[in-house]
């Protein structure tokens, strides 16, 4: 194992709460971020331990993105103090008194390893172990779901449909999977994620440019939060000192992209980019090209940031960044990531579909296990207290 420390926390006059989550972190979304500001909550330093490849593969299948690529996308989480690579798939003790932790964050599921005990069953009966709420609607497998339907169902608003130009999709494996008595939304993709003003205040970092401050203005989908995006982020915050991040609706990137995308609808975006310690804040719904109102009306913006790459145009073919262009305020930077896009990600999912159709198959029946025992219990509570 190997570790990166990120931030340094202190606290006056005891000693500071160490916190320790682990997982997979594939494809990590808000609601993994979620878990981690709820753990953070808890304590005062929070060490967050990566599972590798190998050894995800070896208890649950392979992951869509790579060991480094998930490192990366934990360790930008503002609200991650250090994480820890190479983390054992099965917390034990002897991990925690490395790392100085009093005590293990998980959500509330249950998760096994290969050989079917619970992975934090030690840490349990040591009495080190406590629970977060787990965020509804929102789980990797959700995401997979919807790139393996291609639907556009979760979209905010908009039509349904179940084609998109993307090709190669094995439709009656899909199909197949899809049909029976599994949980809604276990497989389709179509499970909604209700965001709330509440989630989006604790997402938001409450800070506001100081005078004298330099502020940057980003915007996009940010479909799929990778780290592409991260290190698009880092490099453009480098440009001043307050980085503001407009992103598109979905009616706005579909028009523009086509398809079923974007992957993620509206709300589950925000959240993505709020989580990111290099955002400070949002525009909801930005308009797709620059207007007056983008750079004056929020904060005044001293500069408009793009990536070096071909840029659609809007609509009615015009530059979107035309307006900044004008005011000598456009700058561009290198992409990061060229081999790495939410098409990309796609591609990875569609290239491997048979493997993933196989695990969202068993992460179902997991789930609709987990539920009809959930479902025992709360009746055989009931039938106790007649």
């Amino acid at each position: 194992m190997s570790h990166i420390e990120t931030f340094d926390t202190t606290t006056a006059g005891r000693k500071p709460v160490r916190v320790w989550v682990d997982g997979c972190f594939d494809m990590m979304h808000f609601g993994h971020a979620n878990a981690l500001r709820q753990a953070r909550a808890m304590g005062d330093y929070l060490v967050v331990g990566v599972h590798s490849d190998e050894e995800i593969e070896k208890n649950k299948g392979p992951c869509v993105m790579k060991e480094e690529e998930r490192y990366a996308a934990v360790a930008a989480c503002k609200w991650v103090d250090e994480i820890v690579k190479d983390a054992p798939y099965v917390t034990t003790l002897e991990v925690l008194d490395e790392y100085n932790i009093d005590f293990v964050v998980h959500g509330d599921d249950i998760t096994t390893a290969a050989d079917g005990t619970d992975c934090y069953q030690i840490v349990k009966d040591a009495g080190r172990y406590k629970e977060c709420k787990r965020t509804v609607g929102i789980s990797t497998t959700e995401l997979v779901g919807r790139m393996l339907l291609l639907t556009r169902d979760h979209h905010i608003r908009g039509s349904r449909t179940v084609k998109s130009p993307i090709q190669g999709v094995d439709e009656a494996a899909v199909a197949n999977f899809t049909q029976g008595s599994l949980p809604a939304g276990a497989l389709t993709g179509i499970a909604h994620y209700l965001s709330t003003s509440k989630k989006i205040i604790q997402f938001s970092s409450g800070r506001e440019p100081k005078a004298g401050d330099k502020v940057v203005y980003v915007d996009g989908a940010f479909d799929l939060f990778h780290t592409g995006h991260i290190e698009f982020f880092k490099r453009a915050r480098e440009l001043g000192d307050y980085l503001l991040v407009g992103i598109h609706d979905d009616q706005t990137v579909n028009a523009i992209k086509g398809g079923n995308f974007p992957v993620m609808n509206l709300q589950e975006r925000v959240l993505g980019a709020l989580q990111c310690r290099y955002v400070d804040e949002v525009i909801i719904g930005a308009p797709y090209s620059v207007t007056k109102d983008v750079l004056e009306d929020v904060y005044h913006v001293d500069v408009v940031v793009h990536g070096a790459s071909d840029q659609p145009l809007d609509i009615d073919g015009r530059d979107p960044y035309e307006l900044p262009k004008t005011l000598d305020i456009y700058k561009e930077v290198e992409h990061p990531r060229l081999d790495l896009t939410t098409t990309t990600i796609i591609e990875r999912i569609i290239a491997n579909r048979h493997v993933y159709i196989e695990r969202q198959a068993r992460k179902a029946k997991k789930a609709l296990a987990e539920a009809e025992a959930e479902q025992r219990e709360k009746e055989l509570k009931a039938a106790l207290h007649l």
